[in-house]
């Protein structure tokens, strides 16, 4: 990866200022990584040479401060899988919803997953009783209005409290393998539609986005609406309904999220190469059948194909791996030929 040399590459006296505070740092200077520590400390000098108001700085240290420290403490618990719970605060503890949620949890704990959610009351604080402590992660957000962190997981330092929902939500997703909604007010809606709209734009990885329907009609009203309102006037496209599931019970849901890591384990970008990794292969005929059904997510020139690991990847190297040039569109799609992946 070429290095930047931070931003300016005139200003020689500044980037070997930056290069000695570095080094001073005890860091290697010559790594990528100090590359890019170096192009965070030349752009936080920028902010006052341009006079950026005092709330703008603020703002930005603020956020900047969140991110290295939730990021701090999800590298210091490497877990292999973990499941982001939306739901209501607001959802009573005697409530089918509660109960479920608790249920839930606990099975994916069962399983080895890990539950994050906001840690406050509701479905969230329902999603951590039942995977316990050492299954959870709490991403609390400062309100003024509702009770911030459920006492359950006070004092637990895998509980972070944010000032700001851009960089919650992205450590909710950024830490996902899967995402599990139960009915909820506009919080609820706004933490689905972000996911959604993440992984329509293929600005999130791809992965299972279960809604847990419990009692009532929530989320089939809510699927009425999509389809109406958005379907049905153009404003989506019907291989986007690939992209979430409606899951009747949570034991349904269970079984939809182990079904997507069944053979399907994770995929990554080497250029505009997708190269999707799987425990076990596909057979030649399995993969012509792909490329027939799922050419529409292809350059016109290329082809679907199996493959060793390329020299760009550094991970998962003992997997079996097809990969493909995508044109970076139809996600629903790329969603949907996953499901066939698991379905041979």
């Amino acid at each position: 990866m070429p290095r930047s040399e931070f931003a300016d590459p005139h200003d020689q006296q500044l980037n070997e200022k930056i290069k000695d505070l570095i080094s001073f740092d005890g860091s290697n200077v010559n790594s990528f990584e100090a590359d890019l520590i170096g192009q965070i400390i030349w752009s936080s000098l920028r902010l006052l040479k341009e006079k950026h108001e005092t709330a703008q700085i603020k703002l930005m240290t603020r956020a900047f401060k969140e991110m290295r420290y939730a990021y701090h403490i999800f590298n210091q618990h490497p877990y292999s899988r973990r499941i982001s719970i939306f739901g209501s605060a607001r959802t009573p503890e005697n409530h089918p919803d509660y109960l479920a949620a608790k249920e839930f949890g606990a099975e994916m704990a069962k399983k080895g997953w890990v539950c994050i959610t906001g840690a406050a009351d509701g479905i969230m604080k329902a999603g951590l009783e039942g995977a316990q402590k050492e299954s959870s992660f709490g991403l609390s957000i400062r309100l003024p209005f509702e009770s911030p962190t459920s006492s359950f997981m006070a004092g637990d330092p895998k509980l972070i409290t944010f000032r700001y929902f851009f960089t919650r939500k992205l450590m909710f997703l950024s830490h996902s393998d899967a995402v599990a909604a139960f009915p909820g007010g506009v919080g609820t809606q706004d933490e689905l539609f972000e996911v959604l709209t993440l992984m329509q734009t293929g600005k999130a990885n791809i992965i299972p986005l279960v809604l847990i329907q419990g009692t009532g009609t929530y989320w089939n009203e809510w699927l009425h609406y999509f389809q109406v309102n958005l379907l049905d006037q153009g404003w989506v496209s019907p291989e986007d309904l690939h992209l979430f599931y409606l899951a009747p019970s949570y034991q349904d849901a269970l079984a939809h999220i182990s079904k997507f890591y069944s053979r399907y384990h994770s995929s990554r970008y080497v250029k505009d190469l997708l190269v999707i990794r799987m425990l076990t292969p596909l057979n030649e005929e399995q993969i012509k059948m792909l490329n027939e059904k799922f050419g529409k997510i292809l350059l016109k020139s290329g082809d679907i194909y199996a493959t060793p690991p390329l020299k760009e990847e550094t991970d998962h190297l003992e997997m079996y791996r097809i990969a493909f040039e995508h044109n970076h569109m139809h996600f629903g799609s790329l969603r949907h030929m996953i499901d066939e992946i698991n379905n041979f």
